[in-house]
């Protein structure tokens, strides 16, 4: 494993494993729909080993989500850090509250509600919640 591994290998793991998570499929399975064994698919998670293009594409396949869905929500700081164009240094990158089980676990219960106005109230309810943390 590098040292350092690049922010956004990392971002891109974390998303894989988000939506592999998301989707109830083991690291194991999603190995052997790749060809890989499950070591490979953890390195890819944790950004050790890099991802190329064409298992990029074949992951979105498998997951059922477009090749852009690995690239949502990375941090501002990675995006210009990456391109030269940061006005400050970037800060080591974290990897996102999303590969967090917590919230996996709340975003899977979250869709295991069938009602859409209930899911909608739940929804409203948290967000007022977080609103008055701030």
């Amino acid at each position: 494993m590098a040292a350092n591994p690049d922010p956004i290998d990392v971002h891109v793991g974390s998303r894989v494993r988000l939506r592999r998570t998301l989707l109830g499929m083991s690291q194991e399975k999603l190995g052997d729909a790749l060809g890989l064994t499950f070591q490979q698919i953890q390195k890819y998670e944790r950004g050790a080993n890099r991802i190329g293009s064409s298992r990029l594409f074949k992951l979105s396949q498998i997951l059922d989500v477009p090749v852009s869905f690995f690239f949502d929500d990375m941090p501002e700081s990675v995006e210009f850090a990456n391109r030269g164009m940061s006005d400050s240094p970037a800060e080591p990158f974290e990897a996102d509250q999303l590969s967090k089980r917590e919230t996996l676990e709340l975003v899977r219960a979250y869709y295991r509600i069938e009602q859409p106005k209930v899911r909608k109230r739940m929804f409203e309810l948290v967000k007022s919640i977080a609103q008055n943390e701030d």
